[in-house]
């Protein structure tokens, strides 16, 4: 397991490599310089997102979930930058029930990277794993874009 981190303005994040792929992502602290490839682009997409430069991470992912919470996985990833889901909408779309849907999301090993903060809840923005939480959330919707789905 490798491990380097960045600053962002929602505090350090870090992300996990193992062998040739990134398996974890979150916040805390971790080295800031590394000389492994991976992690170093890694660190670059994540830093060029922040800046907004980027939409799209193009990493190798590996979450070793399966079943559902793989299924639910999926489906965040497949969010496009500055567009929102409800638990509802993946509950519908998956065949599952929406507590089972917002269980997988706040397991993501691999936030940011894998969208989660893009689903929200039918009456509000449902949580975030972040420090500050929902406040967290609400900074990278309107970073995307999606402010306007807050109002």
């Amino acid at each position: 397991m490798r491990r380097a981190a960045l600053g962002t303005p929602l505090g350090p994040f870090w992300v996990e490599a193992r062998e040739r792929v990134i398996t974890a992502s979150g916040w805390g602290e971790a080295p800031r310089r590394t000389d492994d490839p991976l992690l170093t682009e890694a660190l670059d997409q994540l830093r060029a997102y922040f800046e907004g430069h980027r939409q799209v991470f193009d990493l190798p992912l590996e979450h070793g979930r399966s079943g559902l919470s793989a299924s639910v996985l999926s489906a965040l990833a497949a969010i496009p930058f500055g567009e929102t889901r409800s638990y509802g909408e993946l509950s519908r779309a998956l065949g599952a029930p929406a507590q089972a849907i917002g269980q997988a999301c706040g397991a993501n090993p691999l936030p940011i990277l894998i969208p989660c903060h893009r689903v929200l809840g039918a009456k509000g923005l449902g949580g975030f794993s972040a420090p500050g939480g929902v406040e967290a959330k609400v900074w990278l919707l309107r970073h995307e874009g999606a402010a306007g789905l807050l109002i």
